[in-house]
């Protein structure tokens, strides 16, 4: 057997023996204590009882183990009887940003855009659904086979998607999205996101109150750029997020956050998006920031952006700037208004400013691939004009992505907007210089 082969067995065996020493001593643990006095504590007074608890009981009878080792093994067992067991350490790693669970055994995690299969794993079916458990029903949801999906999120700020068997085939699947942090655009420059001048551009466009979309595929971070963007705002506007799951973090002083709300498990009690963003044009908003537009809602975000709310943004999920219009177009039939197609491309039309399209590389990067200009107007096929393009070098695998932004001159239209907003346009998209 190749040399491999037989660390990998080690490894696996030495993993399999550690899960049964856990549980070993968690079943020891949970029947030694008194649960009635444990409820009567906090958190930390839990925490700190059951770590001295084990800690007797290892040195009484436990295997031998370094000064490392034992901490680390009663932070396990502790983390099992209190916390999210084998999650406890990814959640605790910020350089994780999501972590999937396919079923007991198999557990991959994402870092600097790149997934990866993590060595841990759970004891057991039984575990995992435990871990489930103490998930949703810190949050007052619950999972079960009448009600088999899930989507929460956590007091610490994660989003959190369970699905179980029966629907899920092989075992639980969790999927937990880490609470994005808060780039200011000049790190998003230095991480190569975005290019300074276009930093600029789309700056002003904000302070004049053009009205943006941007668009992405799944994990190229349009939350984290809206977030970014959204600083451009004045502070003294009056702004409206509208979110599925709250994960804006606008530092305006003058910020309303609203958060739509599930269904119980009597099915009642449900509150959209579109019941949000109706309710927020009562609110004298001078800007609508709505996280994702993936239904109805996108009629009356429209509509807003028509009536006297410029200055709006939001996110949807297209992969190409053409593709994030016909989307638009799509969600917003899904309202109960049976409204003719070109009807709903001169909302559009109307509407939309600027369209800034998110990618993801090969080598994890997240990058501004473009920025236009939609041009065409009334119910003409959708025009939309590149003003920032992003043109990468052929990629190499294992090779960070290089290219360079190129600026193209922006319309006289919108540089006569720009202008009678106060703002000026940089030079490299009067010239089409590199930007």
């Amino acid at each position: 057997m190749p040399l491999k082969d037989r660390v990998t067995q080690t490894q696996q065996a030495d993993d399999h023996d550690n899960v049964n020493l856990v549980g070993k001593y968690l079943t020891r643990l949970i029947d030694e204590l008194d649960r009635e006095e444990l409820r009567n504590l906090n958190d930390t007074q839990r925490r700190v009882r059951l770590e001295r608890r084990l800690s007797d009981l290892l040195s009484l009878e436990g295997p031998v183990m370094s000064s490392g080792e034992r901490s680390a093994f009663i932070k396990r067992v502790v983390d099992e009887a209190l916390g999210l067991g084998v999650l406890e350490p990814l959640l605790a790693d910020e350089s994780v940003t999501e972590i999937m669970v396919n079923g007991p055994k198999t557990v991959y995690v994402e870092r600097r855009g790149i997934v990866e299969r993590h060595a841990t794993a759970f004891s057991s079916d039984a575990q995992l659904m435990q871990t489930i458990d103490r998930m949703v029903s810190r949050v007052n949801r619950r999972v079960d086979e009448s009600s088999p999906m899930v989507d929460v999120r956590l007091q610490t700020g994660e989003r959190v998607n369970v699905i179980i068997p029966p629907l899920a085939v092989d075992g639980a699947i969790v999927t937990i999205r880490r609470f994005p942090r808060s780039f200011r655009l000049a790190e998003l420059v230095q991480l190569g996101t975005i290019s300074e001048d276009a930093v600029l551009l789309l700056s002003a466009c904000v302070r004049a109150e053009f009205n943006i979309i941007i668009s992405g595929g799944t994990g190229t971070g349009k939350t984290t750029f809206l977030n970014s963007l959204s600083a451009m705002i004045p502070e003294t506007d009056r702004i409206i997020t509208v979110e599925d799951v709250a994960e804006l973090q606008l530092q305006q002083p003058h910020v309303v956050r609203l958060e739509a709300r599930p269904a119980n498990v009597e099915g009642k009690g449900e509150v959209t998006i579109r019941d949000l963003v109706r309710n927020s044009l009562r609110m004298r908003p001078d800007r609508i920031v709505v996280g994702e537009v993936r239904g109805g809602e996108a009629l009356d975000m429209l509509q807003a952006m028509n009536t006297g709310h410029a200055g709006s943004l939001a996110t949807v999920h297209a992969n190409s700037t053409e593709d994030a219009c016909l989307r638009l177009e799509t969600l917003a039939s899904m309202s109960e208004l049976e409204l003719p197609v070109d009807v709903l491309r001169d909302q559009i039309n109307s509407a939309i400013d600027i369209v800034v399209q998110l990618g993801r590389f090969p080598d994890g990067s997240r990058k501004v691939v473009e920025i236009s200009q939609l041009m065409s107007r009334r119910r003409e096929p959708y025009v939309a004009v590149p003003i920032l393009e992003f043109r990468h070098e052929p990629f190499v695998h294992g090779r960070p992505v290089t290219g360079e932004y190129v600026a193209h001159p922006v319309s006289p239209d919108m540089q006569q907007r720009l202008y009678e907003g106060g703002e000026s346009v940089p030079a490299a998209f009067r010239a089409g210089e590199v930007a």
